[in-house]
């Protein structure tokens, strides 16, 4: 392992001049909220993971393929994001061909490794080939309108979590959408919060050649994919995630969803659409816990953040590139709430409302008010090519014991596709010491320069915690098996232990 010794030298001595808190201590309360203490024995997540795991909802197994947009074998979307036990969520499919499909439903977790469980299955499900339908003139915006093939009737014992439901064709192509079981009413010492807005907003389907549009790119000629001279304003949940259905950063929530489980922490489970929505009271929890990259928030998402800091409710945002683009979520055609994600960037808003335009959260209000920084500590300051190692800074920190780095020390490869950095002309937490855990240096890949990434963490007067780790490969490194690291284990553990022991 290398070390630096020179951290000066890449930016943080700037950020000291600056006259910025950063110091390798939690501040003291001098008003300290008194918060529940963490459920002790078994709860719900430990006993569920005492059940048999099945890893057979994979691709390949029993010599299933996967599927191509192009020819659309089997594909499938769910009527909701998430559902409550005891609520019932329809699952619309479509098939190349008539036939029938074993629809099985998966819940992602521990068991003893193997990393999920099944659920229930619906075999004999009649599919057929549904219209795929043109994206619409204006906004760009592509909605199915299928008919529901199979309706699960969620058991009131099922225990809040993150699903998979798997579309298994007669002729063995396999395809999947992720949805989540909810459980609100249940007080728990975190909620993790899974990013669907963001799913959806990078969500190209259908990735056929011609149609595909999400809010990037779309096709600007046949086979040829352009950027944002074609790209939608609005996207739909009414619609297959693109080629075999795993949404594009799935793997890092389902990584942090597994390694949380193995832990037995305390764990129910949320979408961005429900805090949207406003099903969410962070009061209900000692930590809240954002797995992924979860890029686009509307106001009334970011709204429930700072009510929880507000309320003593630590957050932790495992990734990097949070809280980056404003959006609306709104209504379906047919007026179903929660179905389309809308962001203009760029482009004029025709609606922008009391909240603003759907521009980068850093342009709303004067002098970047409403940065992200300003709730997160840092921001998104670039993108990696290939990945670069993360530079540990203040290793005496609790957050780093019993790791044993030291300052310079580098984790290789833990800093990738995107990054976060502390930028001192950026507004910052109020009334919060922070500490820089990462000075990481790296070349932007968009030709934007030398930039510096860093992990932070920022501890409010009342001892509330928010914690942002600035890179991608932070969740994956917590259980994936090609990226698990343990000094990264280890210190995600010292975190969430410290947030979840009771302060007063």
């Amino acid at each position: 392992m290398s070390r630096r010794t020179a951290l000066g030298a890449i930016g943080i001595g700037a950020v000291g001049a600056a006259g910025y808190q950063l110091r390798g201590e939690a501040a003291s309360s001098s008003s300290p909220v008194v918060r529940p203490a963490p459920r002790t024995g078994d709860n719900p997540v430990v006993t569920e993971n005492r059940a048999p795991g099945s890893d057979a909802w994979t691709v390949g197994n029993a010599g299933t393929k996967g599927v191509r947009d192009e020819d659309a074998q089997i594909q499938g979307y769910a009527s909701a994001t998430s559902v409550s036990p005891g609520e019932s969520i329809g699952f619309h499919i479509s098939s190349h061909r008539e036939q029938t499909c074993a629809v099985a439903v998966y819940r992602v977790g521990h068991y003893e490794g193997v990393g999920a469980r099944l659920m229930v299955t619906g075999d004999d499900v009649r599919v057929e080939p549904r219209t795929k339908p043109s994206a619409d003139a204006g906004t760009g915006i592509i909605a199915c309108d299928w008919p529901v093939s199979w309706t699960l009737d969620v058991p009131e014992t099922w225990v809040s979590g993150l699903f998979l439901a798997v579309f298994t064709s007669h002729d063995g192509y396999r395809s999947y959408t992720p949805f989540v079981v909810r459980d609100t009413g249940r007080k728990s010492d975190i909620l993790l919060v899974v990013p669907f807005t963001t799913y959806q907003a990078y969500n190209i389907w259908p990735f056929d050649g011609h149609t595909g549009k999400n809010l990037y790119k779309g096709y600007a000629s046949e086979g040829v994919l352009g950027g944002n001279e074609v790209r939608a304003f609005q996207v739909s949940f009414d619609r297959p995630y693109a080629q075999s259905g795993m949404a594009r950063w799935l793997d890092m929530d389902m990584s942090a969803a597994r390694w949380a489980e193995s832990h037995g922490y305390d764990v129910t489970y949320a979408t961005s659409v429900d805090l949207h929505e406003g099903r969410v009271d962070p009061s209900h929890y000692t930590a809240m816990m954002f797995s992924g990259h979860d890029e686009y928030w509307s106001k009334e998402m970011r709204d429930r953040a700072e009510e929880a800091v507000a309320v003593g409710t630590h957050l932790a945002f495992l990734a990097s590139n949070n809280i980056y683009f404003h959006i609306r979520v709104e209504d379906s055609a047919d007026g179903r709430p929660g179905r389309v994600v809308t962001c203009y960037k760029e482009a004029p808003d025709p609606e922008p409302g009391e909240a603003g335009p759907t521009v980068r959260w850093r342009k709303l209000g004067k002098k970047h008010l409403r940065a992200e920084q300003g709730l997160l500590g840092v921001q998104y300051n670039g993108i990696l090519h290939e990945p670069a190692p993360l530079v540990v800074r203040e290793s005496k920190h609790w957050f780093w014991a019993g790791t044993g780095l030291r300052d310079g020390d580098e984790i290789p490869d833990l800093v990738a596709v995107e990054a976060d950095g502390f930028n001192p002309s950026m507004p910052r937490p109020e009334g919060t010491e922070q500490t820089l855990l990462s000075a990481s240096p790296y070349r932007d890949s968009l030709g934007r320069g030398r930039k510096v990434q860093n992990s932070s963490l920022c501890v409010h007067g009342d001892g509330t915690l928010v914690f942002v780790a600035g890179t991608f490969h932070w969740p994956l490194a917590l259980h994936a098996p090609a990226h698990a690291n343990e000094h990264v284990q280890r210190a995600t553990k010292n975190l969430v232990d410290r947030m979840l022991t009771p302060r007063g």
